[in-house]
């Protein structure tokens, strides 16, 4: 009996084995046609700051003539796809110059061990400095409010987005689709600008004491903030412009979030002057094991 129970064991780590040997080296071959995939999804290349490399990116214009609000708008953990410039281009709809910047130089995928190895990989200093340069590529175009610039992101891109604000005291509103978030209201209190956050009440990856966390957080810490829970929604809810529109809690998701857009860029006269820190947290590996399991046999589908 015990050797018969040997094998078994044997033979289960020998299967784990060859899945963790079949995926490590499906990372690099899923990263194959990225530059292929990101030419079709953008049009135009950004400047880099001081040396850095230029920004390739979505840029979606608003209909009539500016100076326009500015959203800048961070893909998920996939990278800048279709999903995410359809959502530009709704947004530009909506009166707002939109920038979707590639965030990971580079790579994308719709793998998911692809898509953690491009966030597990990003310094996150680094896409500060590439949101740099596209902070100063805004600001120098004659259609763009530069009092008047925002960020919004969807999961990674959520977290960037905070990160970001933080980074960067001239950002006026940042907006929080289910991503990672910081709960400090020491670090909290640094943003310069109002903050709506959204969550799917399905979403196993972020629990709701985490999302009610980041709003005591951001009361504690003096932030106005928006904090809303979309019940029986998983995570990455927000697919596309297409089913935003077809589906009416997405489409009321959406709806709240160009409101608070309206209300702190359109119709906002400044922001509140935050102070600018240097902030650079950890690879937050609990919330991507769970991430992995919510796409996997959670209620999303992507």
């Amino acid at each position: 009996m015990l050797k018969i129970i040997l094998r078994i064991l044997l033979g289960l780590v020998g299967v784990i084995g060859i899945l963790a040997l079949v995926i490590a080296l499906s990372i690099p071959l899923a990263g194959i046609g990225s530059q292929d995939r990101l030419e079709a999804v953008t049009n135009v290349v950004i400047p880099g700051l001081n040396g850095g490399p230029d920004v390739r990116a979505y840029v979606a214009r608003p209909s009539g003539e500016g100076p326009f609000p500015v959203a800048i708008m961070i893909h998920e953990f996939y990278g800048l796809n279709a999903a995410i410039t359809s959502m530009a281009d709704g947004l530009a709809e909506a009166g707002y110059l939109v920038v979707a910047p590639d965030t990971f130089r580079g790579s994308t995928s719709q793998w998911i061990p692809r898509a953690i190895y491009q966030v597990a990989t990003n310094d996150p200093q680094q896409v500060n400095a590439d949101l740099d340069s596209v902070y100063a590529w805004v600001v120098s175009q004659p259609e763009a409010d530069p009092a008047k610039i925002g960020i919004l992101g969807f999961c990674y891109g959520g977290r960037v987005s905070l990160l970001y604000s933080l980074h960067n005291n001239a950002i006026a509103a940042t907006v929080i689709f289910y991503g990672s978030s910081e709960t400090d209201p020491e670090v909290l209190k640094n943003l310069p600008g109002p903050v709506l956050g959204i969550f799917g009440g399905a979403d196993t990856s972020i629990p709701l004491e985490e999302v009610y966390a980041l709003e005591d957080g951001l009361n504690a810490a003096g932030i106005p903030n928006e904090i809303m829970v979309f019940e029986n929604q998983p995570h990455a809810f927000m697919t596309n412009m297409d089913e935003i529109r077809a589906d009416s809690v997405k489409s009321w998701a959406w709806e709240q979030m160009l409101e608070f857009l309206d209300a702190n860029l359109k119709n906002a006269s400044s922001g509140r002057n935050g102070q600018s820190i240097v902030y650079q947290p950890g690879f937050d590996w609990r919330y991507y094991t769970l991430l992995v399991f919510e796409h996997a046999f959670g209620m999303h589908r992507h």
